[in-house]
C-alpha cells in the first residue's frame, strides 16, 4: 500500500473513533508519556498541539508546567514549509488556527533546537521500528533532521495507529520511542 492510500485508511480509522474512545485513550497515553524517564528528566519539552482526531496533549502540557518544565510547540510557516519551536506559557490565548486546523502560536520566544530534551511528535501511523507516517508535509521530518537536535524523539499515538510496516523514503525520519494508550515501545536502545 502506498502512502496516499495508507493516509486515507488511517484518517478513516481515526474519524471512526468515538469521542469517548478518544478521550479515554488520550488519558491513558498521556499517563504513559508522563511516566517515562525521558519526560521525567527533560527540562524542555517540545510537543504538538493536537488536532481533533489526535491524542490530546493538554494533560501532558499542564503536567510539564506543574513540574517546572519549559514547554515549546511547533510554529509553522506554511509559505516557507518550515517549522520552529516556540516556548509557550498558556493554552488559552495567543494562537491562530490555520486552514489545516493547526494551532500556531502568535507570541512566544523561539526555542533553540539544541535546548530541547524531549520532542513529542504526532503522526498518522507508526510501527515498532520507529517508522513514522505524517500528514504529508514533512515538517517534522525536516525538524528531526536538524543537526543541532539532540532530543529524544517520541511518537504519540492511539493504539489503532500502530501498523506492521510503513513505506519509508530517504527523507523520512524515525522516532526513538513510541507512546500509546497501551504502553511504551522503545524503538532503539536509549
Amino acid at each position: 500500500m502506498d502512502k496516499i492510500q495508507l493516509r486515507h485508511q488511517l484518517r478513516s480509522r481515526l474519524v471512526e473513533m468515538t469521542a469517548e474512545q478518544r478521550s479515554e485513550q488520550s488519558r491513558k497515553a498521556c499517563q504513559h508519556l508522563i511516566g517515562i524517564e525521558q519526560f521525567q528528566r527533560a527540562g524542555v519539552i517540545m510537543i504538538y498541539l493536537a488536532l481533533p482526531h489526535e491524542v490530546d496533549t493538554t494533560a501532558i502540557i499542564l503536567h510539564a508546567w506543574q513540574k517546572g518544565k519549559t514547554v515549546a510547540v511547533p510554529k509553522v510557516s506554511w509559505q516557507q514549509r518550515h517549522m520552529i519551536a516556540v516556548a509557550i506559557s498558556t493554552l488559552e490565548t495567543d494562537f491562530s488556527t490555520s486552514y489545516h486546523g493547526v494551532r500556531n502560536p502568535t507570541t512566544g520566544l523561539p526555542m533553540p533546537v539544541e535546548d530541547i530534551d524531549l520532542l513529542v511528535a504526532p503522526g498518522l501511523a507508526f510501527n515498532e521500528n520507529g517508522d513514522r507516517l505524517g500528514r504529508g508535509g514533512a515538517y517534522f521530518d525536516r525538524f528531526f533532521a536538524c543537526e543541532q537536535l539532540r532530543a529524544d524523539k517520541c511518537g504519540l499515538a492511539f493504539s489503532q495507529q500502530i501498523v506492521e510496516s510503513l513505506p519509508m523514503e530517504e527523507h523520512d525520519k524515525k522516532v526513538d520511542l513510541l507512546v500509546t494508550d497501551e504502553g511504551v515501545i522503545y524503538c532503539k536502545g536509549l
